[in-house]
């Protein structure tokens, strides 16, 4: 089983990147998103590996990170979706996005790749809103309480300040992200007001 390559890129195709490890050439394949960080030919490359082996196959999939193999896998515990539609999602969409679309139930984020129709978006964002929080890694803490305004469960005070700051011209992520921020300076029992007032203040920085 193969967990990490750490080698030389010898070749970057359309979805594949070639590793060289002390002469021998492992072929990964990769979403566009990975293939575009990586590098040029010749340089050094670190990639996390995925092992598929199936009865007729085995095959390598690359990513950057950890967490991007670890969206891959989730990704792929969702009926309907195999391991091209799990690529063109992360091609799509960083893990960030991802957390934030599915928590948020935004399934026209989730749709914006390709092979992801309606109805495979919505079964997505189903499947998968409880282990958003888990799996949001660089998306923070604020993933739960964007979570909660997706699923209109979040404290008044909250939804209303959200709301308000909407309003105002904001984007719903732009102020629940602010919002999260208010409720680390204000304390859980802050009222919509100074919520929306740290939150503006979040916001002008």
């Amino acid at each position: 089983m193969i967990g990490k390559l750490k080698g030389t890129i010898d070749e970057i195709g359309d979805d594949y990147a070639l590793i060289d490890v002390h002469g021998v050439c492992y072929v990964a394949f990769c979403s566009a998103r990975t293939l575009s960080r990586l590098g040029s030919p010749g340089e050094a490359a670190v990639l996390f590996i995925e092992t598929y082996v199936r009865e007729d196959q085995l095959k390598l999939f690359g990513f950057m990170t950890a967490l991007e193999r670890e969206w891959f896998n989730i990704l792929q515990s969702v009926q309907g979706v195999g391991a091209k539609v799990a690529l063109a999602l992360l091609s799509t969409l960083t893990p960030s996005e991802l957390a934030n679309a599915i928590a948020l139930q935004d399934k026209t984020a989730v749709s914006r790749a390709p092979g992801v129709g309606p109805k495979v978006a919505v079964r997505i964002i189903t499947e998968l809103k409880n282990k958003a929080p888990a799996f949001a890694g660089e998306a923070g803490a604020n993933i739960g309480l964007k979570q909660e305004l997706g699923e209109g469960v979040a404290p008044a005070p909250v939804a209303d300040a959200v709301s308000a700051l909407t309003n105002l011209g904001y984007s719903r992520e732009q102020a629940a992200n602010a919002i999260a921020a208010a409720l680390k300076n204000g304390g859980e029992g802050a009222d919509s007001a100074k919520l929306i007032r740290l939150g503006l203040k979040e916001l002008s920085r």
